[in-house]
């Protein structure tokens, strides 16, 4: 496939946005309807170190899966064309590291604020990533690619759980 305006995913939205948006209507939803589960359950010692160390695992993977999309030679924006496939490194376990990490990220956000409805709202964010950007761009890396991205997607899991 050449490189021409139909040459990208179709995202429906850029990830970062998605978990902003997740974010910004858990906090609304806690101010609007507060809960405090997070709070009775776990002091705020506890959700601070969790959330600390849940949000630094997940930019450690953030950044592992940024640089070997770096060292490929390819684009990191999900709305810019794919250049080349990244399978090494963080991609050897795992097809959507990022996406997995951008999770990691609101759900350590959420404990560390006690923000009950931002974590509840992380499996509704899954979901659109799931089906709104990483089914759109395994379409897409299939049509560009072909047989080496169905090896690539034979071989290694999603989201790092066997299918």
């Amino acid at each position: 496939m050449t490189q021409k305006a139909d040459d990208i995913p179709g995202v429906i939205a850029p990830p970062p946005l998605i978990a902003l948006a997740t974010i910004l209507l858990g906090l609304a939803a806690d101010w609007l309807f507060p809960v405090f589960v997070l709070k009775i359950l776990l002091t705020f010692y506890v959700r601070v170190t969790i959330g600390v160390a849940v949000v630094a695992c997940g930019a450690a993977l953030a950044l592992a899966a940024e640089r070997k999309f770096k060292q490929a030679g390819t684009n990191v924006m999900p709305w810019k064309p794919s250049l080349a496939l990244a399978t090494a490194g963080v991609y050897a376990t795992l097809r959507n590291p990022m996406y997995v990490a951008l999770a990691m990220l609101v759900g350590g956000i959420a404990v560390a604020l006690a923000s009950d409805w931002m974590l509840v709202l992380v499996i509704p964010m899954f979901a659109v990533l799931h089906y709104g950007v990483v089914m759109r761009e395994e379409r897409y890396l299939e049509r560009k690619f072909g047989d080496d991205y169905r090896r690539y997607k034979d071989s290694v899991p999603r989201y790092g759980w066997p299918p």
